[in-house]
């Protein structure tokens, strides 16, 4: 071996002893202290992260869920053994000879609340409470109380309900008018009976309409948070931990569609609950949309921003002081409104006998109308006409992608219409103008374009062969609505 050989066999033979020597001095890079074989292979610390830092929904439901609660109610209906105790044909041979056999029986419902005041109040929604004839709260930590109905607002679909107990949790009420469109919110409540569940998503939408058979509320929230039967009632909580809605519907065949009423209008209501035990804020009494573009160019408005007059109760403050469907309300007390939810938080923020002055156009003209203010009714159940009587065929129009025919009295009763007034939409076809303005089956069809519509022909006339602009007032369930398409 030569002399370099030797040489650099020895650096190697030193390097290695040195390396040996300094793992030996660092602590037992290759055993734990007790001789054991370690799990790692480098004593470098690792950085261990803050889940309610990095993640603010798990932060929120730490901090809320406390304070909301799962609703039980207890109502007791009667029930009659008989499978035929209520079929019409039986009531009139035997009368009500089959009632004597009914027995009362509890009907249960649950739904979700939350703390909103450390004396035990509660907010919820009106149709998880209404009717109850036993109300029980169940809170996170396992106690149970009995809740007494402070009040509710049937309109709104709220109510207050009331436990006693201490050191209870509350939650805190946010700004709905800030909340954006986009901004992340969460959801608690009880769906399914599965306690305290939390999903999270975004506000998808502001001042949206929801029309059923218990509910005609313009203004609420629309969000994709899961909310399923259940969660009625619960919170709508954004990332600052504030409540911005109460969890209160959905659309049953859809994904990702529920509905909240906005804190803001549930402050107005709530407080008038605890204070009176009813609502005593003002009513004007019309239902509203929001101004189009198209309706106003037809209506020569000179404003792209209002709220449309689309129907009018009878008997109500607004009837009563000369307004009209089709007037649209642009201020209400010198504030100008830019929506529908303007006008009703403005009408909301004033007590039943104050007055208002509303400024608005009709026929292109700026008019003012000061209303004394009237107090909330209670919600009536229209009734409606039965019995078919056989008639001939219809006259029909296919126009705009409907099919509208005028109004015979199988037709009347076939879609449960209050008058034969106008023309009735029998049919939509996919993609087409009327699709666009919003037509279904079952409307009732008064004015085109300003005018009203006797006849197939007066409709057909007042479209034109190729509109280019169409208003139209549309009965439907009972209300007058505007349906708009510009193209």
């Amino acid at each position: 071996m030569s002399k370099s050989n030797k040489f650099l066999v020895g650096v190697i033979f030193l390097l290695l002893v040195a390396l040996s020597l300094s793992l030996t001095d660092s602590g037992n890079f290759f055993t734990t202290k007790n001789g054991n074989a370690a799990t790692e292979t480098a004593s470098v610390p690792r950085a261990v992260g803050d889940i309610y830092a990095q993640n603010p929904v798990a932060r929120i439901a730490k901090e809320c869920s406390p304070a909301v609660v799962n609703i039980d109610t207890e109502t007791m209906v009667s029930r009659s053994p008989h499978p035929f105790a209520n079929d019409p044909f039986f009531k009139e041979f035997f009368g009500n000879e089959l009632d004597r056999w009914s027995r009362n029986v509890p009907m249960r419902g649950k739904g979700s609340g939350f703390i909103v005041d450390a004396r035990g109040y509660i907010l919820t929604n009106n149709h998880v409470a209404e009717g109850a004839d036993k109300i029980t709260v169940t809170m996170l930590d396992g106690r149970h109380f009995e809740a007494t109905l402070v009040g509710r607002d049937p309109t709104f679909d709220l109510s207050v309900i009331q436990i006693k107990a201490d050191n209870l949790p509350s939650l805190k009420l946010g700004d709905s008018d800030a909340a954006e469109i986009g901004e992340w919110v969460v959801a608690i409540g009880n769906p399914l009976g599965f306690e305290n569940t939390v999903t999270a998503g975004v506000i998808s939408g502001k001042n949206r309409t929801l029309q059923a058979a218990d509910i005609d509320f313009q203004g609420f929230m629309q969000t994709d948070a899961s909310i399923n039967p259940g969660n009625s009632g619960g919170p709508l909580i954004n990332l600052r931990g504030e409540v911005v809605g109460i969890n209160t519907a959905i659309v049953p065949y859809a994904q990702g569609i529920g509905f909240a009423v906005p804190v803001n209008m549930a402050k107005q209501v709530m407080n008038d609950l605890i204070e009176h035990g009813e609502v005593k804020r003002g009513w004007l009494g019309v239902t509203l949309q929001t101004l189009t573009p198209g309706f106003a160019e037809t209506y020569k408005i000179p404003t792209n921003e209002g709220a449309i007059i689309s129907d009018i109760s009878a008997g109500s403050p607004a009837e009563m002081s000369g307004f009209k469907r089709g007037d649209v309300i642009v201020s209400v007390d010198g504030k100008g409104v830019k929506s529908s939810q303007d006008v009703v938080l403005a009408i909301r923020n004033k007590l039943m006998d104050q007055d208002a002055t509303v400024e608005f156009y009709r026929d292109g003209k700026k008019d003012k109308i000061v209303v004394k203010l009237g107090a909330i009714p209670g919600k009536d159940t229209k009734g409606r006409s039965s019995g078919a009587v056989p008639s001939s065929a219809p006259k029909q129009s296919i126009r705009i992608g409907a099919t509208v025919s005028e109004i015979t009295p199988e037709l009347k009763t076939r879609y449960k219409l209050s008058s034969a007034d106008g023309l009735v939409v029998v049919s939509v076809e996919d993609e087409s103008i009327a699709t666009e303005l919003g037509l279904v089956e079952g409307d009732q069809i008064l004015e085109v374009n300003r005018r009203r519509v006797a006849s197939v022909q007066d409709y057909e006339k007042m479209l034109g062969r190729n509109p280019q602009t169409v208003v139209m007032l549309v009965q439907r369930n009972g209300q007058t609505l505007y349906f708009s398409y510009k193209k």
